[in-house]
């Protein structure tokens, strides 16, 4: 998986004054779980914004003035309810030998034949929780949808690999192809022209003279 460098400074104190004066000078507060003790440091909110604003995961390299370096993952991030300025971030720190917990991203590849014929594409996740050893996480699923009919779909069953767990049940429902609703409604629509159609005529037939029906 790719990594991101996130370069900071470690926080002297830490509480929500200490946290208030790093924000407003541009800094986001961070900490780091997982070690021995947490680890508290603060990056430029501009650091962020390849890992924050991006359908894709990353692993993070966090390296501070004081030669600190490690390696981890972000687990949870905080924005502002009015402006969406960064407020906090978590992260993980990782070890090559423990496995940690990430969301994955889905990509969809191909065309769908059933698309093309009218079906509606229900892209049901997005993303899926894994858990696998740092040098196991892949970037990304990639799920073909090149042979998806009408009716088909696919599930996390078929994306099982020995290098990761899906922590999502097998008959979980990534993406499917469904009749589209205005498909069913034409269809619909023209059944019953179709016996609007055949009733005239029975109609016609019952009033029309017994001559006229002979012939």
């Amino acid at each position: 998986m790719k990594s991101i460098t996130i370069k900071g400074s470690q926080r002297e104190s830490v509480g929500k004054k200490s946290s208030k004066a790093l924000r407003n000078a541009g800094k986001v507060p961070c900490v780091v779980y997982g070690g021995e003790t947490p680890l508290h440091f603060s990056a430029e909110e501009l650091s962020f914004k390849d890992l924050v604003y991006t359908p894709n995961a990353h692993t993070v390299v966090i390296e501070l003035d004081n030669g600190t370096r490690v390696n981890a993952v972000m687990q949870d991030i905080q924005f502002h309810p009015v402006t969406d300025s960064i407020l906090h971030v978590d992260f993980y720190q990782l070890f090559e030998d423990k496995p940690v917990t990430l969301n994955i991203p889905v990509r969809l590849v191909g065309n769908s034949p059933g698309v093309r014929n009218g079906g509606r594409l229900l892209f049901r996740y997005r993303k899926l929780l894994i858990k696998a050893l740092p040098s196991n996480l892949p970037d990304f699923f990639n799920v073909d949808i090149s042979k998806l009919k009408i009716g088909d779909l696919i599930t996390v069953e078929s994306l099982k690999s020995d290098d990761f767990t899906i922590l999502h049940p097998d008959s979980t429902v990534v993406v499917q192809v469904k009749m589209a609703r205005t498909a069913v409604m034409v269809a619909d629509d023209d059944e019953e022209e179709t016996e609007g159609e055949e009733a005239g005529v029975e109609a016609q037939a019952a009033e029309a003279p017994a001559g006229e029906a002979a012939e």
